[in-house]
């Protein structure tokens, strides 16, 4: 707890004194505005300034819904450490920034978009912290949301139907909640080579001497894009959704390893990525059922089962949402269904048993 108080004193202490001679990356103090950070030409359009990289991942995070951009800063003569599997290693002063934000109408991004925060990661020489800023009714400037907040939104989805959202902008503390990627350290998620693989972004960093270590380009990871049937398989597609929004948590590191279900794309054991795979702990997350993935039967899957619910209790991921992913539900539902076989004693909701071993 006192850990967490000077946490949270160590974010606000910029005061009035809000300059970028006081607060910023090297100083290792957050501003109390998005704008003294001198990160836009414009906030409201969200153009970045001189210096300030935006990038694009090939699958993104589910948020509710919200549109995101993604800004990089490295610091004068900084340099990125390319891995092949890990996120870039990036010095002490880098900034990674997200903005969140609705579009008005889902199915015209011309029509503009309500900004709701940016959350903005620091790395100084102890690692990353970050916090968020909430944007004004005017979007013209974010203040330093430390405790975070809820904000109801609504919007235009893309079946034209008015869909809301008490959308939850996270505190300080809750960052590390998905950023621990392995052993309680935070770490990034989008940077990595697969996810940043699109584009020519890669090699534009390699060219302007921002990325170092980098193998000949053939050799480059590249995620599929889950939702693009052109960009890989539909096992491929269904992995790379699950990697980005379960991976980071579910990995032999990270802060659900004891759950024995491991669902980043390096795992490639079918029984480890949930085929047949009983629960360690049974529960209202398990629903009843028997195993995380029923080859053929995805109404009897527990991971179907936990990302379709909106129960705090039963979903998954724990954070980040309030809504159902429609669209990562039904690939996943897809997914399960193409797989053969079933898993030995499992018995249907509809009393059939299954005794073939799963194939996928």
């Amino acid at each position: 707890m006192v850990r967490r108080v000077l946490l949270l004193a160590a974010l606000a202490a910029c005061g009035d004194n809000d300059t970028p001679e006081v607060c910023g990356a090297q100083n290792g103090v957050m501003c109390q505005r998005l704008s003294s950070w001198q990160l836009f030409d414009d906030i409201a359009a969200q153009t970045p300034a001189a210096g300030v990289m935006p990038y694009d991942i090939n699958t993104p995070l589910f948020s509710d819904y919200a549109t995101k951009q993604r800004f990089l800063v490295l610091p004068p003569g900084g340099v990125a450490t390319w891995s092949d599997a890990d996120a870039f290693e990036l010095p002490a002063g880098s900034v990674l920034v997200k903005t969140f934000s609705y579009l008005h109408d889902r199915r015209d991004p011309s029509l503009g978009s309500t900004l709701l925060e940016t959350r903005v990661l620091v790395k100084g020489d102890k690692g990353w912290h970050g916090a968020a800023y909430v944007y004004d009714d005017g979007g013209t400037d974010a203040h330093l949301q430390v405790a975070g907040t809820i904000r109801s939104e609504s919007w235009i989805h893309d079946d034209g139907s008015t869909r809301t959202d008490d959308y939850v902008v996270p505190n300080a503390n809750q960052c590390k909640n998905c950023h621990a990627e392995h052993d309680n350290v935070t770490s990034l998620l989008g940077p990595k080579a697969r996810h940043m693989n699109k584009n020519g972004q890669l090699e534009a960093m390699v060219a302007a001497g921002q990325l170092a270590g980098a193998p000949d380009p053939m050799t480059w990871p590249k995620a599929p894009d889950a939702f693009d049937p052109a960009s890989g398989t539909l096992e491929q597609r269904a992995r790379a959704w699950l990697d980005i929004n379960c991976g980071h948590c579910h990995n032999p590191r990270g802060a659900a390893r004891t759950s024995g279900l491991f669902l980043d794309v390096a795992q490639t054991d079918p029984a480890v990525f949930g085929v047949c795979k009983p629960p360690v702990a049974t529960g209202r997350g398990s629903g009843g059922l028997q195993f995380d993935i029923v080859p053929g039967s995805p109404d009897d899957s527990i991971l179907v089962y936990r990302i379709s619910s909106t129960d705090p209790e039963v979903r998954m991921p724990e954070l980040g949402r309030n809504l159902v992913h429609a669209e990562g539900v039904a690939l996943i539902r897809e997914w399960i269904t193409s797989m053969t076989g079933g898993c030995t004693g499992w018995t249907s909701g509809h009393g059939q048993p299954a005794s073939q071993p799963a194939r996928l």
